[in-house]
C-alpha cells in the first residue's frame, strides 16, 4: 500500500450536496475510514486540478471525465451529483427570442463543464450560428454579469436556478429538461475520482463504499451536518441549501448504477 501520511486529500465544491454528503466522513465519523483533508475548490477549479495530481479524491464536472482519465484518475461509483430536474440554465437579461441569442456575448463556468456540453448540443439543434463571443467566469459572478449587461446571456448552475428570477434574469430553455427529452436519460453533472495510486491502495470499491457511508450518515442525522452545510454555503438561506441538497442528492449519489453510468457515456460519447 502507498503512504498516504495517514489521510486523503479531496477537493470539493463548497456547496450543500458536497458539504452534505462529506461531512461524516472528513470529521472521522467513519469507523476505519482514513482522515480526509478537505480542500474547497468549485467544480470548474477541480477540472484544473487534475494535471497537479496533489489530490487523492476531487469531485469534477462529469464532462471533464476524459481529462481526469488522462491525468491518472478513475471515477468512483459514488458521490455523484446525477439527477432529473437538475439541469443547467442559460438565462438573459430581457426576454430574448432563439434568434437574437446569435447577437449576444455569453458567460460560461467552463469549457470542460457538463454545462457547456449541453449547451453544445443544445446549439446543434437550436442556434447553430452560435454566439457572437464565450467567455469563461466564475460560475457565482455570471448572474451578476447578465444583470448589469456585461454580457448578454450566462449559462448557470448549482442553486442560480432558484435564484435567478430575484435578479430579474429570464430563463431561455432549461438544458436538463431538453437533455432529459432527447435522451431519456439523468442529467450527470458531477462525478468523484480516485488518482490511480490512490483506488490501486484503497480499491475504487472501497473508496466508493466510504462515500457512501458518509452519504447515509447525512441521511440518517442530517442535523449533524446542518452547522458545517451553513458555514460553507456562502450567503445562501437556510431554504436554498436544503433545495439544493434535495435537488442534487439522491440515489446516484450513492450508487452511479446502470443509469447513471449509461448517462455518462451518452454524455461524452453521444448522441448529443
Amino acid at each position: 500500500m502507498n503512504d498516504h501520511d495517514g489521510f486523503l486529500r479531496i477537493a470539493h465544491s463548497p456547496c450543500p450536496n458536497d458539504t452534505f454528503i462529506f461531512h461524516a466522513w472528513s470529521h472521522g465519523l467513519l469507523p476505519g475510514a482514513p482522515q480526509l483533508n478537505v480542500s474547497f475548490a468549485d467544480i470548474d477549479v477541480t477540472s484544473q486540478l487534475l494535471a497537479e495530481r496533489g489530490f487523492d479524491l476531487l469531485k469534477i464536472s462529469a464532462a471533464a471525465l476524459p481529462l481526469a482519465q488522462r491525468a491518472g484518475y478513475q471515477l468512483v461509483h459514488a458521490g455523484s451529483a446525477v439527477g432529473r430536474g437538475c439541469g443547467p440554465l442559460l438565462l438573459t437579461r430581457q426576454d430574448t427570442d432563439t434568434a437574437q441569442l446569435s447577437t449576444l456575448r455569453l458567460a460560461i463556468p467552463s469549457l470542460h463543464s457538463t454545462a457547456f456540453r449541453l449547451l453544445r448540443g443544445w446549439m446543434a439543434q437550436e442556434l447553430p450560428a452560435g454566439f457572437t463571443s464565450t467567455v469563461e467566469m466564475p460560475f457565482e459572478r455570471i448572474m451578476p454579469a447578465v444583470a448589469s449587461g456585461e454580457v448578454g446571456a450566462g449559462l448557470v448552475i448549482h442553486e442560480a436556478r432558484f435564484t435567478f428570477a430575484d435578479l430579474g434574469l429570464h430563463q431561455v430553455v432549461d438544458l436538463g429538461v431538453w437533455w432529459e427529452s432527447v435522451t431519456g436519460l439523468p442529467v450527470p453533472l458531477g462525478v468523484i475520482v480516485a488518482r490511480d495510486d490512490t483506488a490501486d491502495s484503497f480499491g475504487l470499491d472501497q473508496l466508493a463504499q466510504w462515500c457512501r457511508e458518509s452519504l447515509r450518515h447525512a441521511w440518517a442525522h442530517p442535523e449533524v451536518s446542518r452547522d458545517y452545510i451553513a458555514e460553507h454555503a456562502d450567503e445562501m438561506s437556510p431554504e436554498v441549501q436544503q433545495q439544493h441538497i434535495d435537488l442534487y442528492v439522491n440515489e446516484f449519489s450513492e450508487s452511479l448504477g446502470e443509469e447513471g453510468q449509461r448517462a455518462l457515456e451518452v454524455l461524452l460519447n453521444g448522441p448529443v
